[in-house]
């Protein structure tokens, strides 16, 4: 009994080390940037946002990239004033619905597939991943708000709407930067399973606009 209890425990040790050594490899990833994520809307998610991010150094194309209704050009924004909605229309949506184009459909949650038998030992032991989204198909876009001397956006979206309504912490963000000429840049692409297909498309410059003391 002391003998198959001992070969048992070896044989559990060394399945969940294996385990453990195999979900290292799987799960660990680089850091794809040194700036925080973006907030997520829509049906984004930060799978697909770092595949933006993988593409973020191919050349500049804005030959289908956005065009922002608001804000406009050199507006600006009172500190009292309420988060506001930012909104843009897509060369690129607009051709995903042109008639005779069909574009493909988001992919649902894949079934789960069979557990082996060491990965059902493995999550007696170890805490279970949380899973992934599926992956993601349609046209999604990065809005990142910059300041000058910042390397990172003060705020960002990732977001499949065509519309951005600030939240208060990304608002307070950008009213803490009052007084500097901020900017706004929209960055889109159209991904099937979290695979670039059309884009990234980068407006030519960003959209400048104020935050100052209401007067």
């Amino acid at each position: 009994m002391t003998m198959k209890l001992k070969t048992s425990l070896t044989w559990s040790t060394a399945a969940v080390a294996l385990l453990a050594l195999s979900a290292c490899d799987g799960d660990t990833e680089p850091q794809a940037t040194e700036c925080e994520e973006p907030l997520y809307a829509g049906g984004a998610t930060d799978e697909a946002w770092r595949t933006l991010v993988d593409a973020r150094n191919q050349p500049l194309d804005s030959s289908r990239a956005v065009t922002l209704t608001s804000p406009e050009p050199g507006q600006a924004y009172g500190t009292d004033l309420s988060a506001p909605l930012w909104r843009w229309t897509s060369p690129l949506r607009a051709s995903l619905e042109r008639p005779g184009r069909t574009a493909p459909l988001m992919q649902g949650r894949p079934r789960e597939p069979k557990r082996s038998v060491l990965v059902w030992l493995g999550n007696l032991v170890l805490p279970t991943a949380e899973a992934h989204l599926p992956p993601y198909t349609g046209d999604l876009y990065w809005v990142k708000v910059s300041a000058p001397g910042r390397e990172c956006p003060i705020a960002q979206v990732l977001t499949s709407e065509l519309q951005w309504q600030l939240d208060d912490g990304s608002w307070q963000a950008v009213k803490d930067a009052a007084g500097q000429e901020l900017s706004v840049q929209v960055v889109s692409a159209y991904l099937v399973q979290n695979r670039i297909t059309e884009g990234p498309y980068t407006m030519g410059s960003g959209v400048p606009f104020t935050v100052g003391m209401a007067r």
